[in-house]
């Protein structure tokens, strides 16, 4: 990348973080601004889209990394259980129905596409994004228990899918020959080890830093650069073992929130405002690699097969899945919509491009950039009058059903966030009671 390409990306992320609150109330999010400069800076010469891939590669990882241990740390069993039935429908019955009915649409659609490759179409294109909807999931009219299970969905199902998305690579490579490719026997057993280490160095690390902490012996201003090194940690060394490091870092971050007690998520907050930086430089990539071949490859064919990706593909199994929980039609149909495409998408695109290659993966890439940049528009554009003309429905029915719950905080670009008192665990119990293990 040029110099003055990245002098350039650093001014947007600056000026960005100044008037991001000014340009959020306009509906202009942040995916759209940083996809467009991406786009820019390619049509000015000052990016060379052919060999971005390569170049970004690290910083892809990074932020698949950073993203799934964040996300997966930040939901702990004890939100699960106002609703487990309800999460447990969505991400065993929905999320499972989601990638078979975007792999037969997609082997149906692109001929060319072998099995692997549509694979990894529906798999990319499986995990929702929140904070594409941010709208939705902070608006107080829509019920809080709503909030929570597309907060919860989004939190998780990026790191369900990330196996099916390596095991579609692995796939595709050892299909197209590509020099190095793991075999399939390989990449289940890198799966594996990968969740292995994952647990043990998520878990050993909550463990330690809840007890420093109870100690006295944690200093609060490096906690969180801790827990964003210890992320890292569970990637590398499982990669260094054999394993696969993404599926660590989901493990690692499921295990750290169950491990690193009620203070376990304000330590989060420096990775995830680390990993809204990247996130910021994973659109602008997307707009420096993925538009290109998207204009290049633009087809009718491609634009209803993200359409129906967005509908059909999603609200399908979101109604099979929700039979018999309890949610009305509009509430099923609101859930349904909001199953924005974002970061996870991207970034798995971007890996399948990197280890397989433009010309074998510059198809399947050009569906997922279709679909996501298609989710950009559609579900940023409507976040906000449908949250609101949803929340006045609901408000008419009458108080929530089981009560409020508390929300679950949304990962996602830099933005403001209302200040909330944290609890300390690191005073003494009162009433001479035990600390229990890691409630809220």
């Amino acid at each position: 990348m040029d110099a003055v390409a990245v002098l350039l990306a650093l001014a947007a992320i600056f000026l960005w973080g100044t008037v991001a609150a000014r340009l959020e109330r306009a509906d202009l999010a942040a995916p759209i601004v940083f996809t467009a400069l991406g786009a820019g800076l390619v049509g000015l010469g000052l990016v060379d889209a052919g060999a971005a891939p390569e170049t970004l590669k690290p910083l892809a990882e990074v932020a698949l990394v950073w993203v799934l241990f964040s996300d997966a740390a930040r939901v702990r069993v004890q939100d699960l259980r106002a609703d487990l039935g309800r999460y447990s429908r969505l991400l065993g019955i929905g999320l499972p129905l989601t990638i078979l009915a975007g792999w037969g649409l997609a082997r149906w659609f692109f001929p060319d596409l072998d099995g692997w490759l549509a694979l990894l179409v529906a798999a990319a294109l499986a995990p929702t994004d929140a904070a594409l909807g941010v709208p939705v999931v902070t608006n107080p009219a829509v019920p809080s228990r709503i909030r929570r299970l597309i907060t919860v969905e989004s939190g998780l199902n990026d790191g369900i899918a990330t196996p099916v998305v390596m095991f579609a690579i692995a796939g595709a490579a050892a299909v197209e020959g590509v020099e190095g490719a793991a075999g399939l026997g390989t990449a289940l057993t890198q799966l594996a080890i990968g969740a292995l280490i994952g647990v043990a160095v998520g878990g050993a690390g909550g463990f330690l830093l809840r007890l420093t902490r109870r100690k006295g012996w944690a200093a609060e201003e490096f906690a969180g650069i801790a827990v964003l090194a210890l992320a890292l940690a569970a990637y590398v060394l499982a990669i260094v073992v054999g394993g696969n490091g993404f599926v660590a870092a989901f493990c690692g971050g499921l295990a750290f929130g169950a491990t690193a007690g009620r203070r376990g998520r304000a330590e989060l907050v420096f990775l995830e405002q680390a990993s809204g930086l990247v996130s910021l430089l994973v659109w602008l990539a997307f707009g420096a690699i993925a538009i290109p071949i998207l204009l290049d490859r633009l087809s009718p064919m491609l634009v209803l097969y993200a359409v129906l990706s967005l509908t059909v593909v999603r609200m399908v199994p979101v109604a099979i899945a929700t039979i018999g929980s309890g949610l009305d039609r509009n509430t099923v149909l609101f859930v349904g919509w909001f199953g924005p495409r974002g970061l996870a998408s991207l970034v798995f695109a971007l890996l399948a491009l990197e280890e397989l290659g433009e010309s074998d993966a510059a198809l399947a890439v050009t569906v997922i950039a279709a679909t996501v940049f298609l989710s950009v528009v559609a579900h940023g554009a409507s976040a906000a009058p449908l949250a609101a003309r949803y929340g006045r429905a609901e408000a008419a029915r009458g108080p929530e059903a089981g009560g409020a719950v508390a929300d679950v905080a949304v990962r996602g670009l830099p933005r403001r966030h209302p200040k909330a008192p944290v609890p300390d665990d690191t005073a003494p119990p009162r009433g001479g009671e035990a600390e229990s293990g890691g409630a809220s």
